[in-house]
């Protein structure tokens, strides 16, 4: 194989301000803007350990996204590895003598598409995960296993693979004896071949077994297969080793039929008992009883290994050397040593990958596959399915409903659709639907008719699907089923991701896809017309079949097809095509002609894959394109822009650092400010606040997934992200970063406030919260304003109404920076009762650690009444202020498109809402006032309990405290102990009943004026109130005398009310 290539005053100040000059904005300045997951269930993980005994504690390592860990058993999942800068982990090993030494490799080995993120190294971690550190071997690219000295938890062996898109010296089997800080290679093979699997020996550690895999992976093909594919063998801890297979061992050694990827593993319970699996045109499976010196074929079978790049790998049973576990499209199972499989073994997960046995408790199974994680605790009979948040998305697309709807395509699953923001609550699971299309390409809704979208699948698959119906029809160019052909052999050649437009220019529903031509409909799909010439070099050296030793052709290596379309928003036919082979073709005619600019761009590598392309709507002749080369192993990021409809093009990269994950995947626009520009690298989003010279990390909260896509919802001005690992992720509100160089050396200044929706909450049965439920936004209007360097301590945000009234006031600690706080839409709460004593005779009652209790009744019914109203739709004046400095702006506050209410009836609601609140203050009032009063009469009864000369003193304390407890007692049941059903034992007074009579007026009645009977309720409420007003004020005028003439014949203070 060596003949292979090497390769903010008031928003109207912060609008009209120019930008400064182009600088890095330190992070920290926009720290408070946060990410949210909003799903859907995720998919694909490769790599599973746990702690041996221990059923708790079990490790999962996502494809690209993340560790994950539980410690329940599976009850509960967390992510671990955020906090670094690489997604894909691969390998995952404890120390068998110190379970909490966890040792972690990344970058995908199981590899079939061009979508396989990268790594950087191993980490280790000394405190089970809780902390990880980077160890080194960071150009290794793919780890394949981590082996740990049985007794020595500083001594490890890596197996890496390399990056496998050519040649390089950075792979092999690496050894460490001092945890990591050094390392040595120790097994070479060559720059084409790499470690793909190892095993140690339990019984003695200086014996070890590696598998290396001969591969290479270009745009147009994956070859696997090579004279340095193999299995070694080590008696010296790692110092020497010996090549097994050669001829006369058994294994397969024929110069003229190489083998591809290798698994390797040594019986636990015999370790003289070895197997190997390896790629052959049908894979084999060999046994060898001496420690391999001698092999035996055993097993020749597709169902264990199908798709060898993809798999490659068993397990082995720790206690009976007969038992095997095979990962491939379906996990599979030998109990005669790999002889044969059993029958209808039990499906443990689909298109499997890795395998872990307990070794101390074989009933214990784990397997990682395409579908997340099952764990069998029966051997296998069954499995249980754990699902996490790390759905890999190809791409993102948003329509303008209100909330807008967000659609994708999810490897190893559907086309998406779900809510930006369900009135749920949350964003369950059962929110999503399936919108025709498959796991690969993309979901677009028709602009001008969201319940229609055209969804993709591979193979040219094509769906245009009706909501309204439920109907999806198959409208693909060319129904010609292409599996197992070589590209150049078909008609039209179809990417794996094959690029989708949708007009937004015209009622008729064009619609553009890409082969190697572009092909365009107007009649949903009915009929198809190529409008360009073969748009690819058209090289039929990478039109051939892919796979190597195993031919695997399924449309994800076709190195000369189309991959990007986009139409300028600014001019209907306006056309820019990309391709996987580095050209770039314009249109402006629709079609009709064609020119290749590709050819005028500095530095385009020849074979890269133009991975977007973003036609500028302040300028019909500038588009900027993001280009992706990895896969000729050059991960460095490429972006470029035109502004003369390519006829000439500039760099705009420079400012996004190189690394392993810097390569970009897709650069976008922002709809609202001209030269502000988003792209998306294999870890991160990154803006640009002057048209590219600098790029800044948006990376705030958000995990280091590979980000395929992105778009910006206008109307909310949400940035919304497709990653490849972690699903969608949308960060709400975006304009405080568009403002960021515009707020200069101002001490404070309110950034342009979005306009808020009072949306009505749903009620009813919702499904159970599970690990990919997403998450809304905080709810409300979001407030953003900037704090200069020397701003510190409290700031003070004031919503005045219409009117000029006070709605709300919120505070906040102040950062420097964008500062974020939510404003839910409504009035001021109640009061909050305060209760100073316990319940009368129920002194085991405990008061809380300021001195009081609250007032729990039947929350379910009345927790709600007790919130503040909702503002009405308007516009408000929102005003910051801290220290000295203040600044202001507008808030528009819009109706729920929901709602068939009128302005007037939500007046009326809000109106009753409002005076039933101030009524329920007062009764809080005189609660908390009562209770102030009891506590002192409380205190005066201690003080004087053994003191014989007090008789008279103590006799009127009681008197006055009966006599609060029976104006209390109106006010509410002062037997409640903060037990939920409480309630239930006594008769609801008047805090109880406003309450109930609050939630019904406002929260349980959306947006519907107040009825007659809440009305006629309220009119005896409020005579109730009164009355018990008129009783308390008799107590507090003059109930109190004689015992304060007592107490002042003391020289004591007298007892107060807290007003």
């Amino acid at each position: 194989m060596s003949s292979r290539p090497i390769r903010l005053l008031a928003a109207c100040a912060l609008l009209c301000a120019g930008p400064l000059a182009a600088q890095q904005i330190p992070p920290e300045h926009y720290a408070a803007l946060s990410w949210r997951f909003i799903g859907p269930d995720g998919n694909r993980a490769i790599a599973v350990v746990g702690e041996p005994g221990n059923p708790d504690v079990v490790y999962v390592g996502a494809a690209s996204g993340g560790a994950w860990k539980t410690e329940d058993a599976g009850v509960s999942w967390r992510p671990i590895f955020d906090d670094v800068d690489v997604s894909s982990v691969s390998a995952l090993a404890l120390a068998p003598s110190e379970p909490n030494v966890v040792w972690l490799g990344t970058g995908e080995t199981f590899v079939i598409r061009p979508a396989h993120a990268m790594g950087d190294g191993v980490y280790r971690s000394n405190d089970a995960g809780a902390t990880w550190r980077h160890v080194g071997l960071e150009r290794t690219g793919r780890i394949g296993r981590i082996r740990v000295h049985p007794d020595d938890p500083e001594t490890a062996w890596v197996c890496a693979l390399g990056h496998a898109y050519g040649p390089q010296p950075e792979r092999g089997v690496y050894r460490t004896t001092d945890g990591g800080e050094t390392w040595q290679q120790v097994l070479f093979v060559s720059e084409d071949a790499g470690c793909i699997d190892l095993d140690v020996d339990p019984v003695d550690p200086r014996t070890l077994y590696a598998s290396f895999w001969d591969v290479q992976i270009d745009t147009w093909g994956l070859d696997s297969g090579g004279p340095d594919s193999g299995v070694w063998r080590s008696r010296d801890g790692g110092e020497t080793w010996q090549r097994l297979d050669h001829q006369g061992t058994g294994l397969p050694a024929d110069a003229d039929q190489h083998i591809g990827k290798v698994a390797v593993a040594v019986a636990p319970s015999d370790p003289r008992r070895v197997y190997v699996l390896t790629e052959e045109a049908s894979p084999g499976f060999y046994r060898s009883n001496d420690a391999g010196e001698t092999w035996e074929l055993v097993l020749r079978n597709h169902t264990i290994n199908e798709r060898a790049p993809y798999y490659t790998r068993f397990g082995v049973d720790p206690q009976d050397p007969d038992r095997i576990y095979f990962t491939s499209v379906r996990f599979s199972l030998s109990i005669d040593g790999g002889k044969s499989l059993v029958e209808n073994a039990p499906r443990g997960g689909g298109d499997t990958h890795d395998v872990w046995i307990d070794p101390t408790d074989p009933d214990r199974i784990m397997v990682a596959d395409d579908g997340g994680l099952t764990i069998s605790l029966n051997r296998g009979r069954s499995f249980e399915r754990i699902v996490l948040p790390i759905a890999q998305m190809y791409h993102v697309h948003v329509d303008d409903r209100i909330p807008y709807n967000v659609y994708g395509n999810r490897q190893d699953g559907w086309s998406y659709r779900g809510p930006s923001n369900s009135r749920q609550g949350a964003i369950p699971l059962g929110l999503w639907e399936n919108v025709g299309g498959c796991e690969s390409g993309f979901s677009i809704p028709v602009p001008s008719d969201p319940d229609v979208v055209w969804s993709g699948c591979y193979d040219g698959g094509l769906e245009r699907y009706d909501r309204r119906t439920g109907q999806v029809r198959s409208v693909r160019v060319w129904p010609e089923a292409a599996y197992g052909w070589a590209p150049a052999d078909l008609k039209f050649r179809w990417h794996w991701t094959f690029p989708m437009w949708i007009s937004p220019h015209t009622e008729r529903e064009t619609v553009y896809v890409g082969s190697q031509h572009v092909h365009r409909t107007t009649d949903g799909g009915e009929s198809w017309e190529i409008i360009s010439p073969d748009l690819t070099r058209n090289d039929k050296s990478h039109q051939q079949s892919s796979g190597g030793v195993a031919i695997d052709n399924l449309m994800t290596f076709d190195g000369a097809t189309l991959f990007s379309i986009a139409e300028s928003p600014r001019t209907e036919g306006l056309l820019w095509v990309g391709s996987n082979d580095g050209l770039i073709h314009v249109s402006r005619d629709g079609g009709g002609t064609w020119t290749e600019v590709g050819q005028n761009v500095p530095g385009l590598p020849q074979w890269a894959t133009i991975s977007s392309i973003e036609p500028s709507r302040y300028a019909e002749g500038t588009a900027y394109v993001a280009v992706d080369n990895h896969q000729q192993a050059d991960f460095t990021p490429h972006l470029y822009k035109t502004e003369d409809f390519g006829r000439s093009w500039r760099s705009i990269s420079s400012g996004i650092p190189a690394s392993p994950h810097s390569f970009v995947h897709v650069v976008r626009e922002d709809p609202k400010r001209q030269g502000m520009l988003y792209a998306g690298t294999d870890n991160a989003v990154w803006f640009s606040l002057d048209d590219g010279s600098t790029w800044n990390r948006l990376r705030n909260d958000m995990p280091p997934a590979p980000v395929y896509w992105l778009t910006v919802q206008e109307r909310f001005d949400d940035l919304v992200v497709g990653t490849y690992g972690r699903g969608f992720y949308i960060l709400d509100g975006i304009e405080p970063l568009r403002s960021l160089d515009r707020v200069g050396d101002r001490s404070l200044a309110l950034f342009t406030l979005r306009d808020a929706y009072r949306f009505n909450p749903i009620q009813g049965i919702k499904s159970e919260s599970s690990f990919v439920t997403g998450r809304n936004p905080a709810g409300g209007a979001d407030l953003n304003f900037w704090a200069g360097e020397g701003m510190r301590g409290r700031a003070t945000l004031t919503i005045v109404g219409p009117g000029g009234d006070t709605i709300r006031t919120l505070r906040t600690t102040v950062r420097p920076g964008v500062n974020r706080v939510w404003w839910d839409l409504r009035h001021e709460p109640t009061k909050t009762p305060q209760l100073r004593t316990p319940p009368p005779g129920m002194e085991w009652v405990p008061l809380g650690p300021d001195g009081w209790r609250p007032l729990r009744t039947w929350d379910l019914d009345l927790v709600r009444g007790q919130l503040g109203p909702r503002a009405v739709p308007g516009t408000y004046t929102v005003h910051v202020r801290a220290g000295e400095q203040e600044s202001s702006g507008p808030l528009t506050l819009l109706k729920d498109p929901h709602s068939t209410a009128s302005l007037a009836d939500l007046e009326e609601q809000v109106a009753m809402s409002l005076v039933l609140r101030d009524e329920i203050d007062r009764i809080v009032t005189m609660i908390n006032d009562l209770e102030w009063t009891r506590k002192q009469l409380d205190d005066v009864q201690t003080r004087f309990a053994s003191d014989t000369t007090a008789r008279a003193l103590i006799d009127e304390a009681e008197r006055a405290e009966r006599a609060a407890i029976e104006v209390e007692s109106r006010l509410f049941d002062i037997y409640l102990t903060g037990a939920r059903e409480d309630a239930f034992r006594n008769p609801m007074k008047l805090y109880g009943r406003y309450s109930a009579l609050a939630q019904d007026v406002g929260y349980s009645s959306a947006d519907f004026r107040p009825t007659v009977p809440q009305r006629e309720v309220h009119e005896v409420l409020q005579g109730r109130l009164e009355e018990a007003a008129e009783r308390y004020r008799a107590l507090v005028q003059g109930g109190l005398e004689a015992l304060n003439a007592l107490l002042r014949q003391r020289g004591l203070p007298a007892v107060v009310s807290e007003e």
